[in-house]
């Protein structure tokens, strides 16, 4: 019993650490997750979605913390008691998005690694198991250094977790997992190649058989059948090639240019998901910003989900005179994590990106 203790101390912490930092490395992006968890199609808890960045931050902090703890042997009762309730939670958490098919992708490892619902709770399932040989076995958990030393590590590891969150949200992701890293090109990253595995979905036909309904399950072809048709009803069995991009675009009112756009030279794009929540001082940073940018032959445009009076308002507001284009507010989440956040396109390959925060250090 003390071996398997031991084998799952150190499996579960190193693994409670791995996923708490890459959430940790993108805490907007984890709370984005959790407001989709929270939305009314979901769990139907709308009123935790203003509170998911905070939440956000305060899960992944503890998961890191607690999987420090644990390889340190810090508190044990206190650190195997929260580690069974955090994975009880994910674990019914996972199993409602699998079953009910409502959420893709739990967000467990971010962006680095996507995991199918099923997938993430046959995870937590494992995770389970392990958590119960350390809650069985939890006097075999003793400290690894002295009572100072391993008080010591417990602190930095909690002061260090929060310093990293506070610094990737004044700036940006430390590693960025995206489709829209640096070096990466939006054109290719939309397409998708011709021997792509295609979706496959089934379609159950309904006919009124001799006044009785009979249900005919088929991959797409209408069914021979001495009835009369009723109804049909499709169910996604392989979703087939995803493309790692597929809703970004650059459109006018009247007019899709996101080719046209791509295909520029020299293109700075000043993105906000919502000009209504735009922060302040990233607004008022732009205006000197955009003049350079222009004067040194850039072409700089806006792109954003909101609305044609958003955009005058925000124009009229800071002095600026941008010309601000739609697109999806996930996809823009998704290209930049800040509101304003700036990114330099040659021919559709990002060459910079910057939370305003670091609007100074972007080279023109």
């Amino acid at each position: 019993m003390k071996i398997l203790v031991a084998l799952s101390r150190i499996f579960v912490g190193i693994l409670f650490i791995i996923s708490g930092l890459i959430k940790l490395n993108d805490p907007l992006g984890f709370s984005y997750k959790l407001q989709e968890y929270f939305s009314p199609d979901v769990l139907n808890l709308p009123f935790f979605e203003p509170y998911a960045l905070i939440i956000s931050i305060v899960v992944v902090v503890f998961e890191v913390i607690l999987g420090v703890f644990l390889l340190i042997g810090y508190k044990p009762k206190f650190t195997v008691w929260s580690l069974l309730g955090m994975i009880i939670f994910f674990t019914f958490l996972t199993f409602y998005s699998a079953y009910f098919d409502k959420v893709k992708d739990c967000g467990c490892f971010g962006d680095a690694l996507k995991l199918t619902p099923w997938e993430s709770f046959t995870k937590d399932l494992i995770l389970l198991i392990f958590v119960l040989i350390l809650f069985v076995g939890k006097r075999y958990i003793t400290p690894v250094f002295t009572t100072l030393y391993t008080t010591v590590l417990a602190l930095l590891s909690f002061v260090f977790s929060l310093w990293l969150g506070y610094h990737v949200l004044m700036h940006l992701p430390v590693v960025d997992f995206r489709a829209y890293k640096i070096g990466a090109n939006i054109e290719e990253g939309m397409t998708v190649p011709e021997d792509a595995p295609k979706p496959v979905v089934e379609y159950q036909w309904k006919f009124n058989v001799n006044g009785k309904d009979e249900v005919i399950t088929t991959l797409g072809d209408y069914p021979t059948v001495e009835g009369d048709y009723v109804s049909v009803e499709t169910k996604v069995i392989d979703e087939g090639y995803q493309p790692p991009i597929y809703d970004f675009s650059i459109e006018s009112e009247t007019e899709n240019l996101t080719s046209q756009f791509l295909a520029e030279d020299r293109l700075i794009v000043i993105i906000s998901y919502s000009l209504e929540k735009i922060e302040k001082a990233g607004a008022e940073a732009l205006k000197s910003f955009v003049k350079e940018a222009e004067s040194k032959g850039f072409k700089v445009i806006g792109l954003t989900a909101s609305g044609e009076p958003a955009k005058q308002s925000i124009n009229k507001t800071y002095g600026l005179d941008i010309a601000w284009y739609l697109c999806d507010e996930k996809a823009l989440k998704t290209v930049v994590r800040a509101n304003p956040g700036i990114i330099e396109l040659q021919k559709g390959t990002i060459k910079q990106k910057v939370h305003w925060n670091d609007i100074d250090s972007f080279q023109l």
